[in-house]
């Protein structure tokens, strides 16, 4: 397993002078986090494998067991027999013989696939040990990963702000909106002035109206009653 190695690749293409590109560290992290993925799928078929031998040499284990007791018992059965005179006792000694041989090969057979069962159980253990940690190392990455990938897209944003800011300034928007404001206030002073003009250009008596209140129309009311007053209309 290549896992070391491939973290240390990583590592690695990190230091290299691409990761200045955000996007290519984004995609090698993304190609060792598929490699780490194919291997702990392998590691996973592995660790089955291994599995499977254990309880195919743990059952001819007790296989191999069952048929040393079975030859035991049939050896004391050979005897027994002999023992009754149902059955020759060179006969009974020749098969209890080969029963007992038979018992002593399946005991060897249980003994062998017994300690071919602690090895592969043993592997099991270390296989185990290796997919938990190559586990753990995914989701180190991925949450890494991530994170990079929410920078990435905060920097992207803010790049494409502070340029669209920089395009408003170059392109002469702001000192459009300074020569507008210059404009406006140009003619608020025009305004001004031509109040101001308005003012001075008043006639005395018009300035002496103003004094004492009166107004064309309260003239023309002054006129009229005047001329009510005169025809006897009041």
């Amino acid at each position: 397993m290549n896992l070391f190695n491939r973290i240390f690749k990583i590592g690695q293409a990190e230091a290299h002078s691409a990761v200045n590109q955000l996007e290519d560290p984004i995609k090698m992290t993304e190609q060792g986090l598929r490699d780490l993925r194919q291997d702990l799928d392998k590691s996973l078929q592995g660790l089955a494998e291994v599995k499977a031998m254990a309880i195919r040499a743990r059952n001819e284990a007790a296989a191999a067991r069952a048929k040393a007791l079975d030859y035991e018992g049939k050896a004391v059965l050979l005897l027994q027999r002999a023992h009754k005179g149902d059955l020759s006792a060179t006969e009974a000694d020749r098969l209890a013989s080969e029963a007992l041989i038979k018992k002593a090969e399946n005991e060897a057979q249980a003994t062998r696939a017994t300690a071919e069962q602690e090895k592969f159980e043993n592997s099991a253990s270390q296989l185990e040990q290796n997919v938990q940690q190559l586990k753990s190392t995914i989701s180190q990455w991925d949450n890494e990963l991530k994170t990079l990938k929410a920078r990435v897209t905060v920097s992207t944003a803010t790049k494409t702000i502070n340029q669209q800011l920089a395009k408003l300034d170059s392109s002469g928007t702001v000192a459009l909106l300074e020569r507008m404001k210059e404009k406006v206030a140009v003619e608020e002073a025009l305004a001004e002035s031509y109040g101001q003009l308005a003012n001075e250009s008043k006639t005395i008596d018009q300035e002496i109206d103003k004094a004492l209140g009166q107004s064309g129309a309260s003239k023309a009311t002054h006129d009229l009653q005047a001329l009510k007053a005169k025809l006897g209309l009041e």
